[in-house]
């Protein structure tokens, strides 16, 4: 797969593989997967594809970063 670059949260796709993963984590390919087999991580899998949805991804990350999901009214 081509390397991309993201410079925005607009640009990462709505749902996102482990190849996908590892470039916007910046992580390998291997650890993405692990991540994504992981139970605390928020995937799902259709057949034997496992992705995760962006915005499940961006709110992992701010519970890893210890920051508190925003409250809708």
């Amino acid at each position: 797969m081509q390397r991309i670059e993201y410079t925005s949260f607009d640009q990462i796709p709505v749902i996102i593989n482990a190849e996908r993963l590892a470039m916007i984590l910046g992580i390998s390919r291997t650890t993405a997967y692990e991540l994504m087999r992981s139970n605390e991580f928020p995937t799902f899998r259709v057949g034997s594809r496992i992705s995760v949805r962006k915005d499940h991804l961006l709110a992992w990350m701010d519970t890893q970063a210890g920051i508190e999901p925003e409250k809708s009214s």
